[in-house]
C-alpha cells in the first residue's frame, strides 16, 4: 500500500476490519477514541521534548527516529480512521471543506510566511 495507490475507504476499511476481528467495538466509542488520538498524540510530542526545530528536521534522514515517528503518526491515524468509521464521518469531504474554510480564513496575501497577524 502507498498514498498513491490507495483510498481513504481502503484504510477505513482495514481498520473497520481489524476492530471488528478483535470484536472491540465496544471500546471504539467517540469518548475512549477521542482519549486515545490524545495519548497517541502525546506520545508523538514526547519524541520531540527538548530538541531544537532543527535537531527535529535533521531525524528526516535517521531511520530509527522516523520509525518511532512512523509507529506514533499510525496509532493517530488508525483512531482517527475509527472515529471516522464510528461517527460516519467522510474524511476526504471534510477535510476538503475544512481547507476551503481555511483558505478562506487565511488569505495567502494576509499570510504568506506569517504564523499570525
Amino acid at each position: 500500500m502507498s498514498d498513491t495507490e490507495t483510498l481513504v475507504e481502503e484504510l477505513k476499511s482495514a481498520v473497520r476490519k481489524f476492530v471488528h476481528d478483535r470484536a472491540w467495538e465496544k471500546y471504539h466509542n467517540p469518548k475512549d477514541l477521542a482519549e486515545s488520538i490524545c495519548i497517541e498524540a502525546a506520545e508523538l510530542l514526547e519524541l520531540f521534548q527538548w530538541i531544537t526545530p532543527n535537531e527535529a528536521l535533521s531525524w528526516k534522514d535517521v531511520p530509527s527516529k522516523t520509525k518511532h515517528i512512523e509507529e506514533e503518526l499510525a496509532d493517530i491515524i488508525i483512531y482517527s480512521l475509527s472515529m471516522a468509521n464510528t461517527m460516519g464521518i467522510d474524511v476526504a469531504k471534510v477535510v476538503a471543506g475544512k481547507l476551503e474554510r481555511n483558505r478562506i480564513k487565511y488569505p495567502v496575501e494576509k499570510y504568506r510566511g506569517k504564523a499570525h497577524l
